[in-house]
């Protein structure tokens, strides 16, 4: 493996972006294009890439909330390249960027399945409520950096 990471900033490099979203997650479990692509996906929005040579193979999106805060989501990693720490390498990617951003606080909507991934990361849920998406059922979790 020849993984690279892309701050994808340009049309080109947010397709990779789109298209690990679309093989690993809403094809894999179903969902449809207009829920899976919502109104956090704009030209404005930052997206991290993770790349085998050329070929897009993780993703994340960071989008802020406000001026100390900063929003990571739909972290997919293609199926066949899961169990390698691409989860864990594409967020701490993001977390670098929005460090250089000047940002303070990171918040996800982690999928019930992985609050454990996030809170090795140093995540810590914010209420342990959960969140009832149409989809997946999600725990808001928060990080200081």
């Amino acid at each position: 493996m020849d993984i690279r990471t892309v701050r994808a900033t340009e049309t080109y490099q947010q397709a990779g972006a789109y298209y690990v979203r679309i093989q690993g997650m809403a094809r894999q479990h179903g969902i449809t294009l207009r829920r899976e692509f919502d109104e956090h996906d704009t030209p404005d929005t930052k997206y991290i890439v993770l790349t085998d040579g050329d070929f897009p193979v993780a993703t994340c999106r960071l989008y802020e909330l406000d001026r100390e805060s900063v929003m990571v989501g739909r972290v997919v990693v293609l199926p066949e390249y899961r169990g390698k720490g691409l989860g864990r390498r594409v967020i701490a990617d993001a977390e670098s960027w929005i460090k250089e951003l000047g940002f303070s606080k990171i918040t996800v909507e982690s999928r019930d399945v992985a609050v454990g991934f996030y809170k090795k990361l140093g995540y810590a849920e914010t209420d342990g409520g959960i969140i009832h998406g149409d989809t997946f059922d999600c725990v808001k979790m928060e990080k200081s950096i």
